[in-house]
């Protein structure tokens, strides 16, 4: 079973190119799915105890943790330090998972592949990417999203250039759905046909 990291910097498009990877039947993890589903669980009690007040009626407070978080930017090791060990259980059991059930290819969606070492735990990474004015457009037109909010998510994440350097397929999602969702195809077309000569990269 061949592993793709995908991973790309905020506004890039990685949420919607993995659901193409979806509907192309790759199976995907989506990491950010999974710490949502873990505000709502297993995290909850470890994060209420590290940020007094970030949980409100049992579920972690997304916008009261961030709130904390740009008081006090240092706290971030301990939210990774709480968060990251359960994503990596909740990834472990999808790749055994789909391991057992014969899949060619899998996908790990993961925000911060470079900047938490996932490069190691993947066979190959897509980088999703497109120009920095695009970027900016999309996330500061999300809800809530400010320019000091999105300089302080960019300074934690690694320069889009550095990622598209280290990787072994650029998608360029600025040039349109369908030109990404071709890149798409692509990219499942060579790594099936390398799977089947049993070449995978180190």
């Amino acid at each position: 079973m061949i592993v793709i990291g995908l991973t790309g910097s905020i506004g890039m498009g990685k949420s919607t190119t993995a659901e193409m990877f979806a509907q192309e039947g790759i199976p995907v993890n989506d990491a950010d799915q999974v710490v949502h589903d873990l505000y709502h669980g297993e995290a909850v009690d470890p994060i209420a105890e590290a940020f007094p007040n970030a949980v409100r009626d049992g579920v972690v407070d997304r916008q009261e943790l961030s709130r904390q978080l740009s008081v006090a930017p240092e706290k971030f090791k301990l939210l990774e330090s709480i968060v990251h060990p359960l994503v990596r259980k909740r990834e472990a059991e999808f790749l055994d998972k789909h391991k057992s059930a014969g899949a060619a290819l899998v996908v790990l969606d993961i925000p911060l592949l470079f900047e938490t070492g996932g490069k190691k735990r993947v066979d190959f990474v897509v980088v999703v990417s497109c120009d920095p004015q695009v970027q900016r457009q999309r996330v500061l037109a999300r809800p809530g999203m400010t320019e000091e909010k999105l300089s302080m998510i960019l300074a934690r994440q690694v320069p889009d250039a550095e990622k598209r350097a280290r990787a072994d397929f650029v998608i360029d999602t600025g040039a349109g759905l369908e030109t990404a969702r071709s890149s798409v195809r692509e990219i499942i077309g060579k790594l099936k046909a390398g799977s089947r000569n049993g070449i995978t990269h180190a």
